[in-house]
Parts: structure tokens; sequence; C-alpha cells
């Protein structure tokens, strides 16, 4: 494995670290004043006229969809090893993403229809998602039942003649509050009475379709994401054509595994660029704030706790990066067990950093004056999004126990103790 960057990568990660001192890092705060402003006057759910104003001069730099590999649709799409470090770098400011057109749950929506969908359900929502003219959902998770098990899902989708007929209640579908969200892709059961994992299927169903109805938004840590929000969502008799379907009937189960495993490593990447933002702030603060007559740089438990996030940092990095060669080259089922680890990894220890990064501001650092607070809660977040981290842990460890039953029958066998 060769983690160093070619060429290419390197010119494009300094071309977007250009990108964001000329454009991102100064606008950070005014993209939450605008929403702000918005939020005042009755509505905060109004498309960011900053973002959009980003997008041309994003897509003028190359530095747009870089997230999707091999696709004719996207040329520039890069493998998940070369996009790494330029998604770290996106991950370093909350809303930085969607400028390149590399936001979740957009990403994974437009590699799903990419890898699953029919031409003709490409040409009619892939194309635009990618020129970023909408923006979509993914439903999945139900506030009924426990979702962290998919297969416990509840909504219905029934044939009737040429359409499906959908029924039940999504929530936390990130996305469905920007009012360009112009579709969904929806996961329901067709067949109640199939095997535990071919009940399932996925359905492309356009926002504004009759019978569906935007209940609230949900806030996270007290934020609620406007104008990307969390949305609670029902599905009452909603029809769509049979064409709709992606894949085939049963196979719902199947494209939540080909889609997350993106979308998981897509997480990481910018957990780690929210990992190192937090980690220059503390350094920042530190070499500039004085506490009982020393800077806290000069504190043993400050040092001790910058070597730490280094150390950390590197690591889930290294992790990172050979999970996505793995995918790139053995593919998202050969590289699962990595998957999974960065998964429990990534976002563990950026939170480590930024709590760390949070008491070296102190009082400030819970407050809205610097990104910590937000990004903590987005990283607390992420050990739930696309699976928690008991899911992945379980997971992983049946992966490694696995090596060890290599019978049918085969038992583990413990070793015999002092006193049995």
């Amino acid at each position: 494995m060769n983690f160093d960057y070619s060429p290419k990568v390197q010119e494009m990660r300094e071309r977007l670290l250009a990108f964001f001192d000329a454009h991102i890092y100064p606008n950070e705060r005014r993209f939450f004043e605008e929403v702000e402003t918005n939020r005042r006057a009755g509505n905060a759910w109004i498309p960011s006229r900053l973002i959009e104003s980003l997008k041309p001069l994003a897509r003028e730099a190359g530095l747009w969809n870089l997230f999707l590999p091999m696709s004719s649709r996207a040329p520039e799409g890069l493998s998940n090893l070369e996009y790494a470090p330029l998604c770290e770098i996106m991950g370093r400011v909350s809303w930085a993403a969607e400028v390149f057109n590399c936001s979740a749950p957009d990403t994974g929506n437009m590699e799903t229809i990419e890898r699953y969908g029919s031409e003709a359900l490409k040409t009619r929502w892939l194309e635009p998602l990618l020129r970023g003219e909408m923006r979509s959902a993914f439903l999945m998770t139900e506030p009924e039942v426990a979702s962290s098990d998919a297969t416990n899902i509840q909504c219905r989708i029934e044939r009737d003649g040429d359409d499906y007929v959908i029924n039940g209640v999504k929530w936390w579908s990130s996305g469905a509050g920007d009012p360009r969200c112009a579709v969904y892709i929806v996961m329901g059961k067709t067949d109640p009475e199939a095997g535990r994992h071919v009940q399932q299927s996925m359905v492309i169903v356009p926002a504004n379709t009759p019978g569906v109805t935007i209940l609230r938004p949900l806030s996270v840590y007290g934020y609620d994401d406007a104008p990307h929000g969390h949305m609670e969502i029902a599905l009452k008799n909603v029809r769509v054509p049979v064409s709709n379907l992606l894949l085939g009937e049963g196979r719902g189960f199947e494209i939540a595994q080909g889609r997350l495993g993106p979308g998981r490593i897509h997480h990481c990447m910018r957990s780690i660029g929210a990992a190192e933002r937090a980690l220059e702030l503390m350094c920042e603060r530190a070499v500039s704030r004085v506490a009982f007559g020393k800077t806290l740089a000069q504190q043993t438990v400050t040092q001790e706790r910058i070597a730490e996030s280094r150390c950390s940092i590197e690591q889930a990095r290294l992790l990172t990066l050979k999970a996505a060669y793995m995918m790139d080259t053995v593919g998202n089922k050969g590289a699962k067990a990595e998957i999974a680890m960065i998964k429990i990894v990534a976002p563990n220890m950026a939170l480590k950093v930024i709590d760390w990064a949070v008491q070296v501001y102190g009082g400030m650092g819970i407050s809205d004056d610097t990104p910590l607070a937000l990004m903590w809660a987005h990283q607390r977040t992420l050990r739930f999004a696309d699976g928690p981290d008991e899911v992945h842990r379980n997971s992983l460890a049946k992966l490694e126990l696995a090596r060890y039953l290599k019978l049918p029958g085969a038992k583990v066998q413990m070793p015999i103790t002092r006193g049995s």
C-alpha cells in the first residue's frame, strides 16, 4: 500500500486549500449569519446565497463531483484513495462540502442511482444532482423501530398494477428540509414473508408526490441544521411507478450495504478534517492564553493532550487510507472490516480532540463564538449515522471470530485456568 499523494492529488489538494483560504474560511461565520437572518425573518429554510455563489467558483477550479469514481457522467470523479485527502479538507468547515457538490446525503444518493438505477432514472435524477441543480434525501430510519437493525423497518412498499404504494413514517431524513430537495430514496418492505434480508426494497420518490408530508424538523443538540435539516416525514398512500424501483424487489438491504460503505468512509474523512481543525484551534489558543502565570501551552496537561491528539489523528488517517485503498482494490464488500473499523474509530477520535480543544477555550468553547460546539454535535451524531458504534463493533467481532470458526459447529476453546 502506497499512501503518497500522486502529483495529481497533490496539485488538487493545494488548489483546494487555496480555495478554502480565499473563499471558505473568510465566509465561515457569514453562512451562519445568513441562516440566522432568515430565521429572524420567519423562515430559516432558504437555500444559502453564499453557498450558491461559491459553487460556480468551485466548478471553475475543477473541484466538483470529486467523490464519484468510475462514472462516465462524472469524469472528474476520483478513486476513494485519491479523494480521501480532499474530503478531509472539506470536513474542516461544516458546510463546505456542499460548495463542491460533495455533501451527504447527496453523494450517497448519487452513487446509489449510478450503481443501481436504470438509465431513465439516471437521466431524470442523477444528472441534475451532479449539476447541483437539486438536493436529495435518504429515507431509511423510522421512529417506531430500532432502525440500527435495518430488517426492522415497517414502511410498506406494495405493488398495485403499474405502481408501488408506500405507507410509513421516516425520520432523520437529512437534507429533506432544503426546499431544493426534489427526490427521496425510500427503503421499505415489499415482502414481509420473505427471508430476513430480502424483504426490503428501495424506490425513488419525487419529493412533491401526493401523500408526502414533512411533519417536523429534528434538532441535533439544539442545532436544526437549517436549511439542510433532518426531517420526520409521513408517507401515506404515496404512488410511484414500478419503474422507480432500484435494482429489483428484495434487494434493498443489498443496496443499503453498497450505499453505506462510501458514505461511511466519506464521513470518516471529514471527521479527520474536523479533528485537524480542532487541533489547530487548540494550539492557537494554548500559545496565546495565560493562566496561573504560564501560557496554556506551557501546562503539562495541555501538552499531553496536544501530543495525544496528533497521535490519534495520524492513526485514524492511516486506517482511513487503508480502508479507501481496500475499497478501490477489492471492493466495498472485501473492505467491510476496514470500513467498520474506521467508522468506529474516526468519530470517537474527533470527539476526543474537539472536547480537549473546548477545554482549552473554556467557556468560549461551548458557545457559538468558535466552530467547536457545532463540530462536537456533528461528530457525536456520527456515532449513530450510517449505523451506531455497537452495530459496527458486533459486525467486526463476528468477522474476527470467523477466523477461528473454520468448520461448521466448531467452538472456541476457552483456556483452562486455575481453580476451574
